[in-house]
């Protein structure tokens, strides 16, 4: 009999690691997709990037991975700007114990940061779609983290990757960054708005504007434990858009395109 019950437990424990099709089972297949365009700042790149690196250094997201049913997730961190402007920093990593957490935040830190030109937010979810698809995981869950400081102006229109990727069962979620007023003709003033009505979706999905500086750090860590673990976060967090009229989800798509290098 205790013969039978350790190969029981031995059976549950290899369910538990693998699915039915052989593919690793995790609770999450996070994106983490991160706007490099012309329109971000230097600064706002380096605090955007350490706020990544110190999230995943924080104990906070490490005792959220513990806590879920598998204990695990799956993560791969992407720079986009251009509608084929996309490139994976850190490929899938599977993180399951604090230091895979710190070893995903050191190798993301040592990785230069660089600007490049468009933003093509339907080309990241496009991208970032086939992460998803290609992964190799079982996942209870998937989701796409958009971050940027602009409405999408290359490439097909943001509704219909978003429509495609939450068919799919995908949930995008989104930290739209505005530190600076709009200067530019691809500039728009509500942002946040733009982020929810046009780019975040599917089960769950939210959205953290950043408006400050100063808050990168905690929202970054704060999102992506509410990513991880699936759970409510504080209402100081998921801060509302400052008005209720819809957004014009082709902002941006009209003007004229920039020169190349802009």
């Amino acid at each position: 009999m205790r013969g039978l019950m350790v190969a029981l437990a031995a059976t549950l424990s290899i369910s538990e690691a693998w699915g039915a099709e052989g593919e690793p089972r995790i609770d999450l297949a996070l994106v983490l997709a991160v706007d490099i365009s012309q329109s971000m700042e230097p600064d706002e790149q380096d605090l955007q990037r350490q706020g990544y690196v110190e999230a995943f250094r924080s104990p906070d997201v490490q005792r959220a991975i513990r806590q879920g049913l598998l204990g695990r997730i799956a993560v791969t961190y992407v720079e986009w700007s251009g509608m084929e402007e996309q490139q994976i920093l850190v490929p899938w990593t599977v993180i399951e114990q604090p230091e895979d957490a710190l070893g995903f935040a050191e190798r993301l830190a040592r990785i230069p940061i660089h600007r490049a030109g468009y933003t093509s937010i339907s080309g990241a979810i496009d991208f970032s779609l086939g992460l998803l698809r290609e992964s190799g995981f079982d996942s209870t869950r998937r989701v796409v983290d958009i971050s940027g400081d602009g409405p999408n102006n290359q490439g097909r229109p943001v509704t219909a990757a978003r429509d495609e990727a939450v068919s799919q069962g995908t949930t995008i979620n989104g930290l739209p960054i505005m530190l600076e007023q709009p200067r530019g003709p691809w500039d728009i003033p509500d942002l946040d708005l733009y982020y929810r009505d046009c780019v975040i979706g599917g089960a769950g999905a939210f959205m953290i504007p950043i408006r400050e500086r100063h808050q990168f750090l905690d929202a970054i860590r704060t999102k992506i434990v509410r990513e991880v673990s699936d759970r409510q976060m504080p209402e100081t967090f998921v801060r509302r858009a400052l008005a209720d009229t819809p957004a014009d989800c082709s902002a941006g798509s009209s003007h004229p395109r920039r020169p190349a290098g802009e």
